[in-house]
Order: C-alpha cells, then structure tokens, then sequence
C-alpha cells in the first residue's frame, strides 16, 4: 500500500515559534527531509498561530512552548483546543522529561528538543504523529459522530464545544451559537416516507456545511435539530448568518431533485465569555430564538412544500 504522505499532496505545517534562527533550522530541515513534501507557514506569537488555525487549513503543528504571549503546558493546551483535528508536536528548548511526558498525556504527538532534533527525526516525528492522530481522530469518531449526517453528535458537540468556548474564555473572542431545525419534516415523512425523511436530514446538514467555516463545530443534536458554534467574525451579526443560511438553503433548492422544497428555521446568539453562561443555557436561548422566529414566521407553524402533487405512501 502506498504511503499518503508519499504521494499524496504537501503537508501543510504550521510552526508557531517566535526564534529567528530555530524557525531558520526548522524551515531548512523540512526542506531536506526525506520523502515529506511540506509547506511551512511561520508564526512568532500564539495569538497568530490560533487565528491561522481557526480557518482550519493545517495539517501539523510545529510548536514553541515559550512565546511571548504565552508560556508552557498552557500553550498547548489553547492550541489543541482550537484545532482537535490537528496533531501538535512540541518543540522546545527545555530538556525537562517531567514536562516532555505531561505534553505528550495531554495529546502531543511528540516533544522534540531544540538543538537535539536531526532531519530524520523532525520528519519521523511529523510522519508518525498525523498517523497516530488520524487513527485517534478515527477511533473517537466512532462516538463522536452522527451516523447519518456525518457531522459531530451531541455527545461529539459538547465535546468540542466545551474546548472552544475555554479558549475563547482566555483570548476574549466571541461565538455565536446556532440552533436549527428543518421545516415540516414529520408531513414529509407522512408523505413521502421515512426514507425521503431522512433526504431532507441530510440535505439540511449539507446546507450547514456550506454555510459555516470548517473551523465551526457543527452538529446533529437528533432529530431535525442541528447546532452550530461558529467563532465570530468582524462582519458576522446575527443577521448575516441567516441571510447566510437563507442564500444557501435557496442555491440548494434551485439544484435539488428532491420532491420537496428543503427549508430550515433558525434561532442564533451570541456567546459572550465575559458572562457566566453554561453552553446548555446558550443551548436554550438559541432554541428559544429558533421557536420565536417560527411564530413570528408562520404563526408557530412549520409545513413542507412539495414539487409535485403528493403520493401517500403504501
């Protein structure tokens, strides 16, 4: 069997480290390492390194523990938070096995250290460590995952989430949480059967997908009902993400040869970090805005539009 990081496209690695002449080495290793095609992406301060990974678009983490915005396990634990998907290995200047060993129970694929690390080494460890996460990130799936829609599960969303939210509680970010149902899905499935049903599940959560960032932590709670915790951008207001939605769910259903019109209802907050709310109570006021939209709507009505005459099932 051929070895993806072999032939498959470069790696995309991010180097958080603010020394000039270790990301120099760094940068020159990788570029003599055997068999790792690589691209490197530097960053000198953690700040930096998590707005890079917020737009989810790298593969693995070469990271300082001392930067001038933060300093030990601290800066890992921030780092693996915003980006759980993404295998870190910790490259340090601190020859100190006790915190080489609380690194690696805390999820780092590997401590490296400074002035030790050979070519052959780094790319092992870069090799070995998105192997290893992959398989983790395999295995975790099983239970973290919906079956149907592929997205996280309730169990998945509160998982993630958590981590997220105790991120944005150190940097001062803000999230909105979005909370979303698909509209007259029990008439479908009266109609057009269960099997129809459960087209329009998973049309809704490819809706989401497209509508959120890869960095957003969307998920299947049950049901009809999906949740998005979608870090906040300079241009995001409530009613952006739905007019957001809004134009997405409209390109779907131009495309769509399903026998229904697909429609969702929605409800967003947003999430402060200076107040003390728990994720369930931002869960409850987010449905509580989903529900207010629907009556303000439809009069608390949700029905389906069908693009034929309806068949009832057998």
């Amino acid at each position: 069997m051929s070895d993806p990081l072999l032939h498959g496209p470069a790696l995309r690695v991010l180097l958080i480290e603010d020394s000039d002449s270790d990301a120099f080495i760094v940068e020159a290793m990788l570029r003599k390492a055997p068999g790792l095609p690589s691209t490197l992406l530097r960053r000198s301060r953690l700040d930096a390194g998590l707005a890079v990974l917020s737009a989810g678009e790298m593969d693995v983490v070469l990271l300082d523990l001392s930067l001038p915005d933060s300093r030990g396990l601290r800066t890992f634990e921030q780092v693996s938070a915003a980006a759980p998907g993404v295998p870190v290995i910790v490259m340090s200047a601190s020859n100190d096995e006790a915190l080489a060993v609380q690194a690696v129970r805390r999820g780092a694929q590997d401590y490296l250290v400074k002035g030790q690390v050979t070519v052959e080494m780094l790319a092992r460890a870069i090799r070995y460590g998105v192997e290893r996460h992959r398989l983790l990130c395999l295995v975790r799936g099983m239970s973290l995952l919906d079956d149907m829609t592929g997205l996280y599960n309730r169990r998945g969303f509160a998982s993630l989430a958590n981590g997220h939210l105790l991120l944005a509680s150190r940097s001062g970010r803000r999230f909105h949480l979005v909370f979303a149902d698909v509209d007259g899905l029990k008439q479908i499935n009266d109609t057009l059967g269960h099997r129809m049903g459960d087209e329009a599940i998973v049309a809704a959560a490819c809706v989401l997908k497209a509508t959120f960032r890869q960095s957003d932590v969307i998920a299947r709670l049950g049901g009809d009902e999906f949740v998005v915790l979608a870090l906040e951008t300079t241009d995001d207001s409530d009613a952006t993400l739905l007019a957001r939605l809004d134009a997405h769910l409209a390109d779907f259903n131009s495309d769509s040869a399903l026998p229904f019109v697909l429609a969702m209802s929605a409800g967003v907050v947003a999430f402060d970090t200076d107040q003390p709310h728990t994720l369930d109570e931002v869960l409850a006021r987010a449905d509580e805005a989903l529900y207010a939209r629907k009556r303000a709507r439809k009069g608390g009505r949700s029905s389906a539009e069908f693009r034929v005459p309806a068949l009832q099932t057998a």
